[in-house]
């Protein structure tokens, strides 16, 4: 079975948020939207965009961008790009696919009239008709109708492959002129492909190009971010304008403290400590420490936030002076602070002493946390399985004792590049161990 329910399906209100329905959308990325010229009526009308799939995500208003408007006639396909008045990072974008055959099984969800909260109709992809692509539904009932202008045509869901949008739904036609489908004899709905929207919108055709987002990337990254268990120090390149800066963008919003490269570490400092809890009187302490101008406070280490906090230095390498902000850095992460360095060149300034002074510490006491989580989890499991005797001690932590082993030999190698290669290796085995031995 594939997913239910999208966030990147959206329910259009003319006027203002509480304004009527008036047709759907398709958000393509944080910033952007589809929908057709005729749901929007006039180039500069403000719509409501409404998250129908998942009520936690706020409403929000659009624009027509620039260039977004292309009306029906003199080369324009009944299209409008939307640009959000303000980003909405957290949705999951949809995914665009250009390719289109005929006989393809496809659904479209729309807000029909007595239907606000969405009903999806069926088809399958017909024949073309000028630039537009006719879908054939099984019944007269399942042609689209008003309140599905917009909409995204979408394939079959899959397990393991999400529904991919191929068009917008932009309009029904009957023999007869009557206002149902099923009051005509023959009604057919249609739909603009995705690839013609590209060709006539320059950010349509970016975003739905195979090299617009790097999925493996996003996987990783909102893996990592999902994990605690991941590494608490993690290094990325991501090339400027590149499909990883693209997700990169799209996940930024992960972080509770986001740095950029060249700004101001005093505001950096602020915003940390706008995650940590301590004593009435202590800012200052903590404030000077975390700068360079005074001493370690006593308890530093006790202040570590109950939940993971993550800082995201977004372009490392363009700092200045690199040093005095890896300084702050290995400060912060005596809270306990999770760090996602991210350079945009590789080998670019601070890579080595990041890599030396924040990344392999972080795993070296990543790996020993894992290790004495281990060993707590198979001493549990012999006492629950009732296998703990005074002869028996020594071997009821065989695993552990066998990684320790291991860990002890990775401080003895001396090429950094090495010694990080067997960390990593250990560490995913340690989280394996873990998570046969229930200790995760």
């Amino acid at each position: 079975m594939g997913e239910l329910r999208a966030d990147w399906r959206l329910r259009l209100r003319r006027e203002d948020a509480h304004g009527p329905v008036c047709g759907a959308g398709v958000l393509v990325d944080q910033y952007t939207a589809l929908t057709c010229a005729h749901v929007v009526r006039h180039p500069d009308a403000v719509m409501w965009l409404e998250f129908a799939e998942n009520r936690e995500i706020e409403p929000v208003s659009a624009r027509v961008m620039p260039g977004g408007w292309l009306p029906e006639g003199a080369d324009g396909e009944d299209v409008a790009v939307l640009r959000l008045d303000s980003p909405r990072p957290q949705a999951r974008r949809a995914p665009l696919e250009t390719g289109l055959w005929g006989g393809m099984e496809v659904y479209a969800t729309g807000y029909a009239e007595g239907f606000d909260d969405g009903m999806s109709l069926w088809g399958r992809i017909g024949g073309a008709s000028g630039e537009r692509v006719q879908l054939d539904a099984v019944t007269k009932a399942e042609v689209v109708r008003a309140g599905f202008s917009g909409a995204a045509v979408c394939t079959r869901p899959r397990e393991g492959r999400p529904a991919r949008v191929v068009g917008l739904v932009v309009s029904w036609r009957g023999d007869l002129g009557a206002l149902l489908p099923e009051d005509n004899r023959l009604s057919f709905s249609y739909l603009i492909p995705i690839d013609r929207i590209a060709e006539l919108s320059p950010v349509i055709r970016e975003l739905s190009s195979p090299r617009a987002w790097d999925h493996g990337f996003e996987e990783r990254l909102t893996r990592w971010f999902d994990d605690p268990d991941e590494d608490p120090v993690k290094i990325t390149v991501v090339p400027p304008g590149s499909g990883k800066d693209r997700s990169l963008r799209h996940l930024t919003h992960r972080a509770h403290v986001v740095h950029r490269g060249g700004a101001s570490r005093p505001d950096l400092i602020d915003h940390a400590l706008d995650q940590v809890t301590f004593p009435a009187g202590e800012y200052l302490a903590y404030w000077d420490w975390l700068r360079g101008a005074g001493p370690r406070p006593a308890r530093a280490a006790d202040r570590a936030p109950g939940r993971p906090v993550t800082v995201l230095v977004d372009g490392l390498d363009e700092e200045p002076r690199p040093g005095p902000l890896i300084d702050l850095l290995v400060r912060l992460r005596v809270f306990g602070f999770r760090l996602l360095l991210v350079f945009r060149h590789e080998g670019g300034p601070g890579w080595t002493a990041s890599r030396d002074l924040l990344l392999r510490p972080a795993l070296l006491r990543h790996a020993d946390a894992l290790l004495d989580r281990l060993e707590r989890a198979e001493f549990s499991r012999a006492l629950r399985l009732g296998v703990v005797d005074s002869a028996s001690l020594g071997s009821v932590t065989e695993t552990a004792d066998r990684h320790r082993a291991a860990r002890r030999l990775i401080d003895d190698v001396r090429d950094p590049q090495q010694q990080l290669t067997r960390l990593r290796a250990l560490i995913r085995t340690l989280r394996a161990d873990l998570s046969t031995h229930g200790g995760r």
